[in-house]
């Protein structure tokens, strides 16, 4: 199957993708990423029910955009750097709601494609740190871009923290957690670079990083509970042995 070009990926993106195969394919992932990953999200009720959002989460793995859709009632719509969109895997991400972006260089194309999906009243989600960060154990530097699509749109934009999708030694099954935060309103905000970036630095990350480190602390709560029950059984089969 021939590549599509950069243009025609993004011509498609902006008119549409079915939602049909779109609700086939959810339907079929949702049990299995519930039986691999033992998914918990929070605060989805923070999500608009109608109208354009932009949620904005941090970045560790491919499938970060996928498990934000499976927990999500909306369709989300998400940029991919455009190596990815080749062949059938490339429509299969079309398909998915994905959008091609050119790393390294100012991309007109998808920032234009953005601001279509959420000018039809979609959900995107935007990586503030423009890139997967590979540390389980910090985050990024975000940008602006995020916060500055989401000011020129009209939308709000909701902090979101995923945690358990960054690359392991031990196998599965793993618990992946995600925290949706309250919407961040941008109606009365100016789309300046300067007003992007204070709302990114002042508001929007700081609850990304504190959400982040609160998620990734409650999976050394749970080892902990599932090591003292295991050690109250050993225990008390070592009773019943004397």
């Amino acid at each position: 199957m021939p590549d599509l070009s950069h243009e025609e990926a993004h011509e498609i993106a902006r008119r549409g993708t079915s939602k049909v195969a779109w609700l086939l394919v959810k339907v079929l992932m949702m049990p299995v990423l519930r039986l691999l990953f033992m998914m918990r999200a929070t605060g989805r009720e923070n999500i608009p029910e109608h109208g354009p959002a932009v949620i904005a989460p941090n970045h560790k793995s491919f499938w970060d955009a996928f498990f934000i859709s499976a927990v999500t009632r909306r369709r989300i719509f998400f940029m991919g750097k455009s190596e990815l969109f080749r062949g059938r895997r490339g429509r299969l991400l079309l398909l998915l709601g994905g959008f091609p972006v050119k790393r390294g260089e100012s991309d007109a194309e998808a920032i234009e494609t953005a601001k279509a999906i959420l000018e039809r009243g979609d959900v995107l989600a935007l990586f503030p740190e423009g890139t997967r960060v590979s540390d389980p154990l910090s985050l990024g530097t975000p940008r602006r871009g995020a916060a500055r699509i989401a000011i020129e749109a009209g939308a709000p934009i909701i902090p979101t923290a995923i945690t358990g999708t960054e690359k392991r030694r031990w196998p599965l099954p793993r618990r992946v957690q995600i925290a949706f935060g309250e919407p961040v309103p941008v109606d009365d905000l100016t789309a300046t670079p300067e007003l992007a970036q204070a709302l990114t630095a002042q508001t929007l990350w700081p609850t990304i990083d504190e959400d982040y480190r609160r998620l990734k602390s409650r999976p050394g709560v749970i080892a902990a509970g599932v090591a003292a029950v295991g050690l109250g059984v050993l225990v008390h089969r070592l009773r019943h042995r004397q």
